[in-house]
């Protein structure tokens, strides 16, 4: 069966953005990308690169790993606002919204319904892992879904923003066991958790 993969940059104070939700990655942004972090998606994860990455790098390794990406709106829309109607061409990609009546793009699935639904189908199909790309609110409702974490974890403190598991989550305590890690000379920290 296909797993629920949240597959996420984290401070080490567990925020995956600022406070304004922003790409904290882009212009302006505060989280530096530095060249070990970037040579090791490609080599390891190169499915996860945006398609303009992707084509800037000269990245056409599919990855062993992901064939779907699951986001949330608010996700989403960092790429709509750099003018990227779909930042994973490569891959099946399903958008969860519940505001949203068309999608922006005819390669992007709009989902309108229950999360927990459509990924339990998900994961019944053939392929390869989805990858919970994020926000944090869509990775709260769909918390006890998840089947691995991939936490990305970044030498970086920032004191409030967007938790790893959205402002709504539920307390809900889960123990996970520690099946990888890498870590890189720059500092961050690839940690895999499998749910135990």
């Amino acid at each position: 069966m296909r797993r629920l993969v949240y597959y996420i940059a984290s401070t080490v104070d567990g925020f995956i953005a600022g406070p304004d939700g922003a790409d904290p990655t882009g212009p302006g942004g505060f989280w530096p990308i530095p060249q070990d972090y970037l040579a090791h998606l490609v080599a390891e994860y190169p499915e996860t690169l945006p398609g303009p990455a992707r084509a800037a790098l000269s990245v056409t390794d599919e990855g062993r790993h992901f064939d779907t990406v699951v986001g949330g709106r608010n996700t989403y829309e960092i790429g709509l606002k750099a003018g990227i109607t779909n930042a994973y061409p490569h891959l099946r990609h399903l958008l969860f919204s519940r505001t949203l009546t068309v999608s922006p793009d005819p390669t992007v699935e709009l989902v309108n319904g229950d999360p927990v639904a459509t990924v339990r189908d998900l994961k019944q199909q053939d392929g390869r892992d989805i990858w919970l790309i994020g926000g944090g609110e869509l990775a709260g409702a769909l918390y006890a879904e998840i089947d691995r974490l991939i936490i990305k974890l970044a030498p970086l403190t920032i004191g409030t923003g967007i938790p790893l598991f959205g402002r709504a989550a539920v307390f809900e305590p889960q123990s996970w066991q520690l099946t990888g890690h890498t870590v890189l000379p720059s500092g961050t920290a690839v940690l895999t958790y499998d749910r135990a």
